[in-house]
């Protein structure tokens, strides 16, 4: 059998909730970035905002969905019903999405983008968990991977088409807002409909108070370990906004700016997969190890690659990191949490990466704005490499972690 006919087979092979539920993401995705993508103009340009008011809104937006993904995931597990949960955060989000067209002042703007992020802190770790639950244990890292690379899809098909579509209309906000709306509303369909939830294993434990100690006690050390590196790790992964501050710091004209998450998110959607199913064939910590030296070498090359041509190569070396690390990451949670705590563990995961994310972005500014872009790309590769030392130690500790067979 060649190789692209083992590809082929293995893809149908995967259930089809899990495709579906990949197509919700890419669906809905496309929707959020064609607003997210203007937002930020349209709020300073349109509703005469300031700058810090914008830093002020997405702050607050993003710590909440990481806060709210603690408590969705151990809802999910104190109900045994992960779908409901996903199908209210998506709904969420889609209710949200004609109030950005028809919004006559800030504060309904708030509100929605409010709205929306509590959306995808309800949805986040019961889908994450749900997924789990319906790939097999042979496909689980191409399960994850599939869902992560459909995800990206719309990550970079949604600002695409925001481009496009300004200039179709002539720089109408509120057109481009309205078209927004369908693929939100797509979305939920999907899921309501062809999502399928298993049926609840025969003789599985329940859980009656996810978050209280007696039940975190349960969650084994090889999950404590695996938060651990993925917290240290994603301290180095800092917003991909200082990736299109280098760009322009080299020259790329302003229009052109949101090629840079293209190129990032093309990338990584097209390495997902394929380094998920590598993980069901081979130890999944092999496979974190190159995506974790591959942040080393992004950095490294945005540090000191002069010109468009070396950031467009670090610009395209991290989403080949993003690629093989962040779907593995997921997946190594389904492997060491128990699966009555799947919504637990995913939730506690997302909210120390959510912390995490957080203060390596004003760790870079920081740095960024005392000692310049050198110094914030050369301390991502440093703690990357601590990163990889407990990556390291980890895989010594505990030689079964990451293996699949």
């Amino acid at each position: 059998m060649t190789s692209d006919s083992a590809t082929s087979t293995r893809q149908r092979a995967i259930p089809r909730g899990i495709w579906a539920l990949g197509f919700v993401s890419l669906l809905m995705d496309v929707s959020s970035e064609l607003i997210h993508a203007l937002l930020p103009v349209y709020l300073v340009t349109v509703m005469g905002v300031s700058m810090i008011t914008v830093g002020v809104i997405e702050g607050i937006a993003e710590a909440t969905a990481s806060i709210v993904k603690v408590f969705s995931g151990a809802l999910s597990d104190w109900l045994g019903r992960r779908k409901l949960l996903a199908v209210i955060g998506y709904g969420l989000a889609a209710l949200t999405k004609p109030i950005f067209p028809l919004a006559g002042s800030v504060g309904w703007l708030i509100a929605a983008r409010f709205i929306d992020r509590i959306g995808k802190g309800i949805r986040g770790a019961p889908r994450d968990a749900l997924i789990a639950d319906i790939a097999p244990p042979d496909l689980r890292g191409a399960s994850f991977g599939l869902r992560q690379s459909l995800d990206t899809v719309g990550a970079f098909l949604g600002p695409l088409l925001a481009i496009a579509l300004m200039w179709l209309t002539a720089n109408h906000f509120q057109t481009v807002f309205w078209v927004a709306v369908l693929p939100a509303f797509l979305a939920v369909a999907l899921l309501v409909f062809v999502v399928r939830e298993p049926p609840r294993p025969a003789g599985l434990r329940q859980v009656r108070f996810p978050l209280s100690l007696a039940e975190l006690r349960r969650l084994s050390p090889a999950y404590w370990l695996v938060v651990a590196v993925a917290t240290t790790f994603t301290l180095a992964r800092f917003s991909e906004a200082f990736l299109i501050l280098r760009a322009r710091g080299t020259g790329l004209p302003l229009v052109l700016v949101p090629l840079v998450l293209v190129v990032m998110n093309a990338v990584y959607a097209l390495a997902a997969y394929p380094a998920g199913a590598l993980s069901d064939r081979a130890n999944r910590l092999t496979v974190l190890i190159i995506g974790f030296t591959l942040l080393i070498g992004a950095d490294l090359v945005l540090a000191y690659a002069p010109g468009l041509t070396g950031v467009a190569i670090g610009v395209a070396l991290w989403g080949l990191h993003m690629g093989l690390t962040q779907g593995l990451l997921t997946t190594l949670v389904a492997d060491t949490a128990p699966p009555e705590l799947r919504g637990t563990a995913y939730g506690l995961f997302n909210l120390a990466s959510g912390v995490a994310l957080l203060a390596a972005s004003v760790l870079a500014g920081v740095l960024w704005e005392g000692f310049g872009p050198r110094a914030t790309f050369l301390a991502g590769a440093g703690i990357t490499a601590a990163a990889l030392i407990g990556l390291g130690m980890v895989r010594l500790r505990l030689p079964g972690l990451g293996k699949t067979r």
